[in-house]
């Protein structure tokens, strides 16, 4: 009997065997901010799922509504996926438009080396279903070192309603343009149309371009149809021309890759978030050590309960469950940006200076740290 083992005959033929996807939580296996609970969406940006957010303008919204969803609805080996539904709709204005993106971060895409003659091509993959079939939009757009935004319109076809399509996009090298941002900035936007006005719109080209167009001239505009729905998964983004299958990773590696963007702390139960000293006899201060190193230092805010608090800080068996606001102390520098110290004004009655103190978020509340792109 031979000792010889059978190579495997189905291995990726570009990049490694794992890390191949550049895209985070492209599954949407990580909903942190919502729980995958229906969110209404609003105007300026949003974040849908971890990583995954939106942008429209004031005068787009006043057209629409809409909500969002992560979903137990998906193609073959996929268990989610992320929902768009129009509530209402009129017709987006010509300057405006309603965008769903994914931004990478400069340090997971430089290896395209755009701007040389190295410059590599990108390949997109996802799965898509919508109650409209047609022509959509999708626009790769970054930053070139000069500060001038650099865009390429593609296209799909979705070709019918109401069933999962994996649609797969080349994406041009660029040779002409160097990558502005190559660490920890945004490097490379992926905006898929969900509507635009006539000045947003064009023709696939092939070619980066510096005119801003992120539909497509007659193409579908999921915000102007009212009960229109839009689902997306298996989000994959990787270097070279030829797809590969999708890279399912461990759901543990997926949440630590979104912890470097956005930590939350809350649940529908009491959540420890640290213990604290007393700077006053009323001011306390905790300290927060998060999973992994943000991207950069973080904005912190807090959502309240149905009490309209978010905090129990107490000394012993006294102190106050409050809406106080926090603030963001001296931090971590230089890549290490997990250990934080928290300023919580009138968070406590009065008692000691120099007193420990134990805190808690309430539950059906949360505070979130934020190094998102």
């Amino acid at each position: 009997m031979s000792n010889a083992r059978k190579l495997a005959d189905n291995l990726p033929t570009e990049g490694s065997l794992s890390g191949r996807n550049i895209i985070i939580n492209g599954k949407f296996e990580i909903d942190q901010r919502h729980g995958f609970a229906a969110h209404t969406v609003s105007s300026g940006g949003d974040f849908f799922a971890d990583r995954w957010g939106f942008y429209t303008d004031s005068n787009a919204f006043a057209q629409y509504g809409a909500t969002t969803q992560v979903v137990s609805d998906g193609p073959t080996g996929f268990e989610k996926s992320l929902k768009w539904t129009t509530t209402s709709a009129g017709t987006v204005p010509a300057t405006s438009e309603v965008i769903f993106r994914h931004v990478v971060e400069g340090y997971n895409i430089n290896q395209v080396d755009y701007g040389t003659s190295n410059a590599k091509e990108l390949t997109l993959s996802f799965y898509v279903k919508s109650s409209v079939a047609g022509n959509y939009g999708l626009t790769a757009q970054y930053t070139d070192s000069g500060g001038t935004n650099r865009y390429n319109l593609r296209s799909y076809t979705i070709n019918s309603a109401n069933t999962w399509e994996l649609k797969t996009i080349l994406i041009p090298a660029n040779t002409a343009n160097v990558l502005q941002q190559k660490t920890n900035g945004a490097g490379l936007r992926l905006n898929w149309d969900l509507g635009e006005g006539t000045s947003y719109s064009g023709s696939v080209t092939g070619n980066w371009q510096t005119t801003y167009v992120n539909g497509l001239t007659g193409g579908v505009k999921i915000a102007n149809n009212n009960g229109a729905t839009w689902q997306i998964t298996g989000v994959q983004l990787e270097v070279g021309s030829q797809s590969t299958p999708f890279e399912h990773e461990p759901v543990g590696v997926t949440l630590k890759k979104c912890q470097r963007y956005t930590h939350i702390i809350g649940d529908t139960q009491y959540q420890a978030i640290g213990i604290g000293t007393m700077y006053t006899a009323t001011n306390g201060i905790f300290y927060v050590h998060t999973p992994v190193p943000m991207r950069s230092t973080p904005s912190i805010s807090k959502t309240v309960d149905g009490n309209n608090v978010w905090l129990q800080s107490y000394v012993g068996a006294s102190g106050l469950n409050t809406n106080v606001t926090p603030q963001l102390g001296e931090n971590s520098t230089n890549g290490r940006q997990n250990n934080f110290r928290i300023y919580v004004p009138s968070s406590n009655n009065s008692t000691t200076a120099g007193y420990s103190s134990w805190n808690q978020v309430m539950p059906n509340a949360s505070f979130i740290f934020s190094a998102e792109l």
